[in-house]
This record gives structure tokens, sequence and C-alpha cells, in this order.
């Protein structure tokens, strides 16, 4: 397959990330402060919008398959990185890291998600070039991990809570007794220790890592454009951020969603694993995808709405 990301696509495409984040971190939240849900709403919007943009640039320039490539490894990541809101919240309470502080954590560590995922993307990028067969093992790790976790998930649906990294990591990095306001290393008594701050950064980079082994694999089996592949795991990565506020206080009652995401990996894995016999159109994946993510929303929303007018009665 022809990508279409000549050089200029992939330069442009970086530039405007670049300028972006440095608008956004020397403009937009140039103080530390607070993030309300109206300010989160509106920045998701405006990240969502910009991936739709996009998505109709490349549908004028390539076509309405590229198009519908790119939406449907947009709409899949973005399901994806919801896990990665679960790990957040998770962090920030076991951490207690003050809200005005949780935008800085995840500026930082969403951009170094994005470097991290632009060297698996080259990677699988790579194998899948000069070894194809590859797309199989993709596709059987895919299967195996839909099926683990849905085989080993919690009672509640939800998602297991993250490793014990971030513990670990505070006893092996000489670290302050708390924070230090917006800092993440400090000199104090003649030695630089790190900030809580700091261990909670590594730990969100860490828990990415541990995401994009599963969605990285799983994009390639939408499409196997590294161009699209990485431009749609950006776009879902810029707007995690704002994602993450306006959901948090809400993140509970998608108990199912856990379970949407595996019967999601399960398929794209299945898909890769019979392509050399059978090629499952776009269209029908975005279908399949949409129907899994769509139902376990809405399941989850009309359970915890339902238990929530029991509880009232």
């Amino acid at each position: 397959m022809e990508t279409i990301g000549s050089p200029a696509a992939w330069l442009g495409f970086t530039t405007l990330v670049l300028v972006l984040l440095v608008l956004d971190l020397a403009v937009f939240h140039r103080k530390a402060h607070t993030v309300g849900v109206r300010e989160a709403l509106g920045w998701t919007v405006f990240w969502i919008a910009l991936a739709l943009m996009f998505n109709a640039v490349i549908y004028v320039g390539h076509g309405s398959d590229r198009a519908l490539e790119f939406f449907t490894a947009y709409l899949l990541e973005k399901a994806l990185s919801v896990d990665n809101l679960f790990v957040f919240l998770i962090l920030f309470s076991s951490f207690k890291v003050p809200p005005h502080l949780q935008h800085r954590v995840l500026f930082w560590g969403i951009l170094g998600a994005m470097v991290m995922r632009a060297l698996f993307i080259l990677a699988g990028a790579a194998l899948l070039q000069h070894a194809h067969s590859v797309i199989y093992v993709f596709g059987a790790f895919l299967v195996f991990t839909g099926v683990k976790l849905l085989l080993h998930r919690d009672d509640d649906g939800a998602p297991p809570r993250p490793s014990r990294i971030a513990t670990w990591l505070q006893r092996v990095i000489p670290t302050t007794t708390g924070y230090r306001g917006s800092h993440f290393f400090v000199v104090e008594h003649g030695r630089r220790l790190a900030t809580p701050l700091f261990v909670v950064l590594l730990a969100v980079e860490a828990s990415d890592v541990v995401f994009a082994v599963d969605s990285v694999p799983a994009v390639f089996g939408v499409t196997e454009d590294p161009f699209i592949v990485y431009t749609s795991n950006i776009f879902a990565i810029l707007g995690l951020r704002a994602l993450y506020f306006v959901l948090a206080g809400a993140l509970a009652r998608f108990r199912y969603l856990p379970i949407g995401l595996a019967l999601v990996l399960a398929f794209i894995g299945t898909k890769m694993l019979l392509s050399g016999l059978y090629h499952v159109p776009i269209a029908v994946s975005l279908g399949v995808v949409g129907v899994l993510l769509g139902g376990a929303v809405a399941v989850s929303w009309l359970r915890s709405t339902g238990e929530g007018e029991t509880r009232r009665s």
C-alpha cells in the first residue's frame, strides 16, 4: 500500500502539532490553574473539530477510502485512550495531585507519549514492510489481549488498577516529602531532588507505553499507512487532556466500556488474522467498532442511571 505521507506532509503535520503545543503551554495555560468542565469541554470540541478538519483534507486529497481509514483509526484510538483516563484518575487520587497542577503533568506526559508512539509506529511499519507476516502476530496478540480482558476483568467491569510502578519509582528516586509548586525538580540542602509531581509524570509515561502495546497494533489492523496511523494517534492523544477534565467525574459510569474495548481488540485481531483470506471493508470495520463502543457506553449509562434512580426511590 502506497503511503499518503510525503516528507512534506510529515514535516507540515509535525510543525502544526509543535505550534499548537507551544501555544497551549506558553499562552493558554501559562499559569497553573484548575481546569473547569466548561474550559475542558471547549478544548475537547476544538481538538475533535481539528481532527475532523484534517480528515476532510485527507478526503479531498486522497479520496473516501483513506478518509474512512483515518476516521476509523481516530475513533479506535480515542476509545482505547479512555483506559488512560482511568489511570490518570487513580494516579492523581493516590498522589493527591492538586487540581491546578494536573494539567501540567498531562501536558508533559502526553508530549512524551507522542514521541514514544512515533517510535512504536515507525517500528511497526518497518516490520510490516519487511516481514508482512508479522500482521498475524499482531492479530493473535490482539485476540489474546481481548479475550484476557474479558476473562480477567473485575466484577464491576472497571479496568485494572495501574501497577505498583509509581510506588516503586518513589522508592528509588530521591524525592521531596511534598509538592513544591509546579516544579518537577528542586535543590534542597545541596541535593537535587525530584518532587512527587515528577514521579506521577513518569508513571503517566509508563502507563502510556503499556497502552501503546495494544493500541498501535490495533490501528495497524485498520490501515497499514504509517502516516494515517501516526496522525490518528496524535490527534487522539492531543485531545486526551481536555477529555480527562470533562469525564473525570463520570468515569465510574462507564463500567461496561472495558468490555466493549476488549471486543473491539478481539475483532481487529481476528480481522488481521483473516487478512490473507478475506479483506474486511473499512466501512464494515467502522460499523462494528462504532456499534461495540456505542453499545458499551449506552448500556453503562442506562445501568448507572437505573441504579441512581433505585437509590433515590
